[in-house]
């Protein structure tokens, strides 16, 4: 066994109607002033109609910043930032997708009074620094696992991101509360699902730091993901399914957080930057692709989790002949849930996929994850198929 090092959010609650209790596990840990970090959507859906009213029952002060968008810009950070200092919260919640939960890192780090980093100090892995404010994710979709990763994602120019990598940035506490996720439209039900499963297949062929315990996490995970996301999509308001999925990709996350994601998420970075395609959807548009391209050398793998998303309906076979079925089953997930399954169907022109190579290959940290390695043209040849 090679040596390894685990780390991952310090409590995780996982229980229907958790959310209500938010106030008091605030006031639990002694905060006596709150910012609620989250975006536009999550305010017009109402979803915090349960939440506020706690916070003056346990006395504690509450403010809401709503002003995230996807793929957030420094700008937006900077702002929740400011937003965070002049309150003097003691605590930051972030609500919602990856993009709020990655700004609520961010500001939990930058907000403390005893920071004196910048944004662009603290770009990198292992550059920030000292101490950050209490930090509580409640995810309201089930599929980046941001509430458990120590990674921040923030878009720095018109088609380009950086990240933050620190353990400063692990959460104390990730809430999963099924209830805030029953009005998910299928489609993003669907495209979060699948990045989830996505996260546990890269973990678990990650070809640097793939350990026992990720493995654990990430075959587990695709077992729930798999289990539950046609039902969560065809039901949304199926409690039980939701739940599934939350954990499922809560546990991907973990997975992912310590052996990391590889080729399908440096490939589908450049169509969110370029293009605004959905994080879940530009994962699921070159999965099928990128897993055809490194069955040559991860096909058994591929076969150890073949079972765990077909089930009785995994046909006997060699490695590479369960390989092609787990790749034709992800395939299918995407074309019976009403997602598109080819970049021109998204929106991309052809002439743009010199450009999609040349800048997915910009993603050297991901990139020396993958089980097999990766040249530009091949990377133009696997959106060429994916077109």
């Amino acid at each position: 066994m090679h040596p390894f090092s685990f780390a991952t959010t310090a409590q995780i609650i996982c229980e229907a109607g958790s959310a209500r209790r938010l106030a008091a596990l605030c006031a639990e840990r002694g905060a006596q002033s709150v910012l609620i970090v989250t975006d536009p959507g999550i305010t017009k859906l109402d979803l915090l109609a349960e939440v506020l009213p706690g916070f003056a029952t346990a006395g504690v002060a509450v403010q809401v910043f709503d002003q995230v968008v996807a793929d957030p810009p420094e700008a937006i950070v900077l702002n929740a930032v400011n937003q965070a200092r002049a309150l003097e919260v003691q605590l930051i919640i972030g609500f919602g997708g990856g993009s709020s939960m990655d700004v609520a890192k961010l500001v939990a780090l930058l907000a403390h009074p005893s920071c004196r980093q910048t944004l662009q100090d603290v770009y990198g892995v292992g550059n920030a620094k000292g101490q950050r404010l209490p930090l509580i994710q409640v995810p309201t979709t089930a599929g980046t696992g941001s509430e458990v990763t120590q990674i921040a994602i923030i878009t720095t120019g018109e088609t380009t991101k950086m990240g933050v990598v620190s353990p400063l940035l692990l959460p104390d506490l990730a809430l999963l509360d099924a209830d805030l996720t029953l009005g998910l439209p299928p489609a993003v039900t669907a495209a979060t699902g699948i990045d989830a499963m996505v996260h546990a297949i890269e973990a678990y062929t990650s070809a640097l730091k793939k350990n026992p315990m990720s493995d654990l996490l990430a075959r587990e995970a695709l077992r729930l993901l798999a289990g539950n996301l046609d039902e969560a999509v065809r039901n949304g308001s199926n409690r039980e399914a939701r739940q599934a999925m939350l954990l499922g990709a809560c546990l991907a996350g973990q997975a992912f957080a310590n052996a990391p994601v590889a080729a399908v998420h440096a490939l589908a970075y450049p169509l969110g930057g370029h293009f605004h395609i959905p994080h879940g959807l530009s994962n699921a548009l070159v999965l099928p692709h990128v897993l055809g391209f490194n069955a040559e050398v991860a096909a058994p793998l591929y076969a150890e989790l073949a079972p765990l998303v077909l089930g009785a309906q995994l046909q006997p076979g060699d490695a590479m002949t369960q390989t092609e079925q787990l790749i034709g089953a992800l395939a299918d997930f995407s074309a019976r849930n009403g997602l598109p399954t080819r970049l021109r169907e998204a929106g991309v022109p052809e002439t743009m996929l010199p450009q999609l190579a040349r800048d997915a290959m910009l993603q050297q940290r991901l990139l020396v994850n993958n089980p097999r390695e990766l040249n530009e043209a091949q990377v133009l040849a696997i959106y060429q198929a994916a077109y």
